[in-house]
């Protein structure tokens, strides 16, 4: 029998596309992504911007040709976004390379704000000043609005091509690549290295600003060639970047380090170390006071609390699998007289509470064990990356471990959640959510632990959300390959969002340490690890507090609580009256003693962001009284000193209320 190749040719091959919601359309095979969006809506095709397609990231214009989940990202979508930074990247890179000639191309990602690329300028000097020129090339080639094309090559083609073009960078990460998993992508006069996806094409960028130039070292290896950086970000609207820079001009008010130099907060200093954060005694009583309200909380939770050394015998860390990632880029290990001794920096706690739990025999009865640690860790940044206190080389965890049966899990985690739930709210993180990291369903074998036990701990993860009422995106492929976790997004004032607390489930650990209980069976069980750390570290999370309040801490935590200002020396004697009397009812307070008028010592004290300004002139003095100004409310009146005592303790009492029964 005969058929007519036509005939099959003529065929239309359905296939089918999951969405998001569940439901399920069939489309012709070959369908794209924007294809798909304008199936639903004309508006929504001419704002889509890449997809994910069964869990891979995906060109709009690329096409299906199987079954497939589907997830479609516009601009208001972070996928969306970060899509639109990488192709802004190449868009940069393509100016570039049309305005200075010579130039070659390290690595050009999406970050979390915008994109950089890495270049070596050669025989160019590419300066602050040239940005205004490159930003105008970039908008200039956007209006041509130039298709970013996908194009497969093999390593051979790929490798000739930079060779010739001189490009020893993208020679080296060709070299890397196995063959059949290499793609280009061409848009306008720039072919680059890249796995995408991009945007369909240039003309969805409408606005750019190069934000910064600075130095980094290929591959972060400071033995190798400094390259330049340029920072950039775009929008798809004008009015998008005009919000965007007065974001940015009050971001600059708010860094972390301008405010800790101005509040004499902490220091940093080369003779130190880069990286290497110290303390001032503002700061450390400002730390101190955080450390003991969450110390007080953990209390009641049931924690222990533990102390450990700040080193470690190699053999611990080669039992919990860390020795494996120490190379030349880490900190290097420590030799002592002994021969054949070796002992590294903590770069974690973890292996150590490990070995308190195993110190003696556990029981089912014994669990949960939760141990806590104020533990200071020590991990070897590149220069490049280090970034006042929020990526540093020395950091203090506010970690925990809980060590508990599997059957505990779901209310620890529920347990952790209150803790984190107060601490938020006693530091005014009002606007946060969770982002529930769950293993790839489609590649289980890179996990460890048993099916049984890693449904059992993201159901637990998922049923806590959902009984504490907190909105969770479930992300699949996202878990540590020891287990789930549960990360805690928090958008400070200015909209930005930052991860600090996170709760992660570990078979890993109890395995590799052979730690056991007796259970009720009288069998030996492996406990299930939780890691936990509502602050993340106290360094970040000072850093994030820091410029999520601007400066303009609660009452319970601010470094000072009032300041005393005589109005003239006529009354510094009972300014220090005053000033005794608060010290001694445990409150922080200084005396303005210059000789200065007070409009001056006004303006000085706002400045410092001190709550409480006390004036007191001749009519606070014969009366016993204190003239009371409170920042951003103004004047309170004049009152007894026992009355403000009263105030200022109700006042923090209200602050640290903690409601043990959410």
């Amino acid at each position: 029998m005969y058929f007519c190749n036509d005939f099959y040719e003529n065929i239309n091959i359905m296939i089918n596309i999951k969405f998001p919601d569940g439901n399920v359309r069939q489309y012709e095979s070959g369908v794209t992504p924007m294809d798909i969006a304008k199936s639903i809506s004309e508006g929504l095709a001419r704002n889509v911007l890449s997809a994910k397609v069964n869990g891979i990231m995906w060109d709009a214009l690329r096409p299906i040709d199987n079954d497939a989940d589907i997830c479609l990202y516009t601009w208001n979508d972070p996928e969306g976004k970060a899509t639109m930074w990488h192709s802004s990247a190449h868009l940069m890179a393509e100016a570039i390379e049309q305005l200075y000639k010579g130039v070659k191309f390290g690595i050009g990602p999406a970050v979390e704000n915008g994109f950089y690329y890495d270049i070596d300028p050669g025989e160019n000097n590419i300066t602050e000043e040239d940005l205004v020129k490159i930003e105008n090339k970039m908008l200039e080639l956007a209006k041509e609005k130039q298709a970013f094309e996908r194009v497969d090559v093999c390593k051979a083609e790929a490798m000739k091509h930079f060779e010739e073009k001189g490009d020893e960078y993208k020679v080296e990460l060709v070299s890397e690549l196995e063959d059949g998993t290499i793609t280009y992508y061409k848009s306008g006069s720039f072919t680059d290295l890249c796995r995408g996806p991009h945007i369909p094409d240039t003309s969805f960028i409408k606005a750019v600003k190069l934000t910064s130039i600075a130095g980094a070292y290929w591959r972060g290896d400071e033995t190798r060639k400094q390259l330049t950086r340029i920072y950039g970000i775009t929008f798809p609207k004008k009015k998008d970047l005009e919000e965007y820079l007065v974001l940015l001009e009050e971001a600059k008010k708010r860094d972390h380090r301008k405010l800790g130099r101005e509040l004499e907060l902490f220091m940093f200093t080369d003779m130190v170390g880069k990286g290497l954060p110290m303390w001032l005694p503002r700061g450390t009583a400002l730390r101190n006071r955080l450390q003991e309200y969450l110390t007080k909380i953990q209390r009641h939770y049931g924690y222990e609390q533990v102390i450990t050394p700040h080193i470690g015998n190699k053999n611990l860390y080669v039992t919990s699998g860390h020795w494996d990632h120490y190379g030349k880029d880490s900190f290097q290990p420590i030799t002592t007289p002994e021969e054949g001794e070796m002992y590294l920096l903590k770069p974690m706690n973890c292996p150590h509470h490990c070995m308190i739990y195993k110190w003696q025999p556990r029981s089912y009865k014994d669990l949960p064990l939760r141990l806590a640690e104020f533990g200071t860790v020590y991990r070897y940044e590149q220069s490049g990356e280090l970034h006042g206190l929020t990526r540093v080389r020395s950091f203090t965890q506010d970690d925990a471990h809980i060590f508990c049966r599997p059957d505990q899990v779901k209310e620890e985690f529920i347990r952790v959640m209150n803790i984190i739930e107060i601490i938020f709210k006693a530091l005014k993180f009002e606007n946060f959510e969770a982002q529930i990291s769950l293993r790839d369903p489609q590649n289980t074998t890179k996990y460890v632990g048993t099916d049984e036990n890693w449904e059992r701990a993201e159901n637990a993860i998922k049923e806590a959300c959902a009984e504490k009422g907190l909105p969770a995106k479930v992300e699949y492929g996202e878990a540590a390959f020891y287990g789930p976790k549960l990360d805690f997004m928090v958008k400070d004032a200015l909209g930005r969002r930052w991860q600090l607390g996170t709760i992660q489930v570990d078979y890993n650990l109890p395995e590799r340490f052979d730690l056991t209980y007796i259970g009720s069976d009288n069998e030996k069980h492996r406990p299930v690890m939780i890691h936990r750390a509502p602050f993340g570290s106290m360094e970040r999370f000072v850093a994030v507090l820091l410029e999520h309040c601007a400066g303009d801490f609660p009452l319970w935590l601010a470094p000072d609580q009032a300041i005393i200002l005589p109005i003239s020396e006529k009354y510094q004697e009972y300014a220090e009256k005053v000033y005794g009397e608060l010290k001694n009812s445990e409150i922080r307070v200084l005396l303005d003693d210059r000789s200065e008028k007070i409009g001056r010592k006004i303006r000085d004290a706002e400045l410092k962001k001190i709550p409480y300004m006390l004036i007191v002139g001749e009519k606070e003095s014969g009366e016993g009284l204190v003239s009371v100004r409170k920042r951003g409310t103004g004047d309170l009146g004049s009152m007894p000193i026992a009355d403000f005592v009263k105030l200022i303790e109700n006042q923090v009492s209200d602050e640290q209320k903690v409601d043990f029964n959410n």
